[in-house]
């Protein structure tokens, strides 16, 4: 299978030891993109005071984005793109001042490519809560101090209404679609229902209709990890120096993270019972190959991610219902008026293929009918980000409709 190909092309010993200056003793207190660092490609703009379901506002929010293509004379070639939650507005794109990690798409989104920038304008946000130049705990609040354990419970339905109200300072009254995976996914089916005025085609890619219990006991288990390291001092850690940080509790819950984003197979097939190191990890101080993976990913993360941001967005994915006060699943999601592609992955630990199968038997206004597209892959819920040839053509297909 090509995913194994792929796979074994990627050996144990490809995987870096990290550099001193990037082990976890060294990781700075947050990874979040902070006033008066480079900016890069984002762009900013603001929204004024957003109103949440708690009842609680935001001041002055702010959104950070990056664009590709030109919108049309007639503004109807929109295309909005959201992104999972690690994700970030740098859909593509190098690294560089501003940006610690290369774009998240890059074989999506471009010319030619499946989201053809020749054709379509571009739009992805970082998401409300979040730590790349968005309003999030690690932003200043009124006070000129991070909001950090101050800054309130977020929903989806919450973020969405931070994107709408972005959209029409942007000027964009209707998009030709809105795309998102895993919880970008969340996102699209909220504004589907929030606002099918402004929703041409809908793209539903490895997300279920509502967050399940299972789903939640694994996204607790990272809260956790999280919250019991010591540096993480209630959410107040802004101020500590490097390597005094919780960046220990957010690499354990990245690495738990990717247990669910990968899959058993794919984990074998790379690294078996492999180590990475001369040393024998049994009695020999080594460690197998699988650890030193794990290890490198979590500890990296730290680099580029905001422990209270994960927080607050782990939270709101728990959030996610898109039937809660609106006669349930069915109800809500049978109101959809877009043209909708879902697309499900039958190697998906963290969002199994069931949710895509409800979602998709639901919506009236499928382009492939009852059942969603299901991409058969080893890398489980990772694969709609790495299955580059299967997502292209199921968006393909959409966006041609």
């Amino acid at each position: 299978m090509d995913w194994q190909r792929r796979a074994e092309a990627t050996p144990p010993t490809a995987i870096p030891e990290l550099p001193p200056a990037i082990a976890p003793n060294r990781a700075p207190a947050t990874g979040a993109w902070r006033e008066g660092d480079p900016v890069g490609d984002r762009r900013f703009a603001r929204i004024g005071e957003v109103g949440l379901e708690s009842g609680a506002t935001l001041p002055d929010v702010r959104i950070a984005y990056e664009t590709w293509g030109e919108l049309s004379p007639e503004r109807d070639n929109a295309v909005l793109v959201l992104h999972a939650l690690t994700g970030d507005s740098h859909v593509v794109g190098s690294t560089g001042p501003g940006h610690p990690t290369a774009g998240w798409w890059p074989g999506i989104v471009g010319p030619g490519l499946a989201i053809d920038t020749d054709r379509w304008f571009v739009v992805a946000p970082n998401v409300l809560g979040g730590c790349q130049g968005t309003t999030g705990p690690a932003s200043l609040a009124p006070d000129l101090a991070e909001w950090g354990p101050r800054f309130p419970f977020l929903t989806i339905r919450d973020q969405v209404a931070a994107q709408l109200a972005f959209a029409r300072e942007l000027g964009i009254e209707r998009f030709a679609a809105v795309v998102g995976g895993s919880m970008g996914a969340m996102h699209v089916l909220e504004w589907a229902v929030m606002a099918p005025e402004r929703v041409e085609r809908i793209a539903v890619l490895a997300a279920p209709a509502a967050t399940t219990a299972d789903q939640i006991a694994h996204n607790a288990m990272q809260l956790e990890a999280v919250r019991a390291d010591v540096a993480f001092r209630g959410g107040a850690y802004y101020d500590a120096p490097d390597g005094d940080g919780p960046s220990r509790g957010l690499a354990l819950a990245r690495r738990l993270a990717m247990l669910n984003y990968r899959t058993a197979a794919e984990f074998d097939v790379r690294f078996a019972r492999g180590w990475q190191s001369e040393l024998d990890p049994l009695g020999g101080g080594g460690r197998f190959a699988i650890e030193s993976y794990l290890d490198f990913h979590g500890n990296r993360f730290t680099r580029r991610f905001d422990a209270n941001s994960y927080l607050v967005l782990t939270e709101a994915m728990n959030s996610h219902d898109v039937g809660r006060g609106r006669g349930g699943v069915a109800a809500a999601l049978g109101g959809i008026e877009a043209r909708s592609l879902v697309l499900g992955i039958d190697s998906d630990r963290y969002f199994p293929l069931e949710g895509q199968r409800e979602i998709a038997a639901l919506l009236p206004h499928s382009v492939h009918g009852p059942e969603p597209v299901v991409l058969s892959s080893g890398f489980g819920h990772d694969a709609f980000l790495v299955e580059d040839d299967a997502v292209g053509a199921a968006l393909r297909g959409l966006l041609e409709s």
